[in-house]
């Protein structure tokens, strides 16, 4: 009887090294493939600028001529971790009080979000200004953060916004993982001038994201590959896949929103926006489900509408649902 007993034990413990090993391994490997990719920096910036016109028609055109003008100026600051961030702002045609905080995604920058830059300041008469979130363009960072950790660096810049541009009413407007970033900045206390927000395409939660993205690029169930990145990040990076959740901070969310997400997203799934948007309890809410566009190109495929769209909803928000 004593070797068969001794035959499981080793298969037990052969079995739980592999577990581990398949864990933290494989976690390893996701946390540095999820949040330490390469070529995110300034380089990746001014090659994506170069070809802006291509999606966007003078639209590099219209950022030469606004830093010609010294209209399109950058500042850096501290975050709270140490890091040194960017952003660039930039003032609106006219004197106005009103400023919008443009929000970039996932290994983009401020440039993949100079077209709602152009909207909110030439269409709408607001002042922008566009972080660099991050581990992105011009800032500093040891890792992408998903929008969690920087929620934190955006409520670092709103008051830097306000101090430059002395305005009554800010709205946040991000897209993709600066849509999550959005709506994890709305559950945070913020500053009264802080009006409403606008998230095209955000995740309703890290974890929830990256179980997707496990599935749909490597075939793998979450367990126990993504329990153990989570772990990693944890320790690592001092926050986890689980806490960092739109839908929690969208419970704590008082002030307007508009959600928006094309109807054939399958990067962030279009039922994202369903659980975000009722995820939000309290206060002003509306959706608008754009229809034949995928992820991140609502106003790419429809700029009129959605120009027409984020103007109806700010007048809302100006005059204080």
């Amino acid at each position: 009887m004593k070797k068969p007993v001794k035959a499981i034990v080793w298969t037990l413990a052969v079995l739980l090294v592999l577990l581990l090993a398949v864990t933290f391994g494989g976690g390893a490997y996701m946390v540095n493939y999820a949040l330490n990719p390469d070529d995110t920096g300034a380089e990746a910036m001014a090659r994506y600028r170069e070809g802006l016109d291509e999606k966007y028609p003078l639209l590099e055109e219209w950022l030469d001529s606004l830093e010609a003008q010294g209209i399109l100026r950058d500042t850096s600051i501290t975050d709270d971790q140490g890091f040194l961030i960017n952003a660039f702002y930039a003032a609106a045609p006219q004197p106005s009080r009103k400023t919008a905080m443009i929000v970039h995604g996932y290994t983009a920058n401020p440039m993949h979000m100079m077209m709602i830059g152009r909207m909110f300041r030439d269409s709408l008469g607001y002042n922008i200004m566009l972080p660099n979130l991050n581990y992105h363009g011009n800032s500093e960072g040891e890792a992408i953060q998903m929008g969690w950790k920087d929620r934190l660096d955006v409520e670092q810049w709103i008051p830097v916004a306000h101090s430059i541009f002395d305005d009554s009413l800010m709205v946040v407007h991000g897209i993709s993982m600066g849509g999550a970033t959005t709506m994890m900045v709305s559950g945070d206390e913020l500053p009264e001038y802080v009006k409403g927000f606008i998230e095209d395409c955000g995740y309703s939660s890290v974890w929830n994201q990256f179980r997707k993205e496990l599935k749909g690029q490597f075939g793998l169930p979450p367990f126990p590959i993504l329990y153990g990145a989570d772990f990693i990040c944890r320790i690592k990076y001092g926050w986890s896949f689980k806490e960092a959740s739109s839908v929690n901070q969208l419970a704590r969310c008082d002030k307007p929103m508009l959600f928006i997400h094309g109807d054939s997203d399958d990067y962030v799934p279009t039922s994202d926006i369903y659980v975000n948007f009722d995820a939000k309890t309290s206060g002003y809410k509306e959706m608008w489900l754009v229809e034949d566009t995928d992820h991140a190109n609502s106003y790419r495929n429809h700029p009129a509408e959605y120009t027409a769209r984020v103007r109806a909803f700010l007048s809302k928000v100006k005059n204080e649902l």
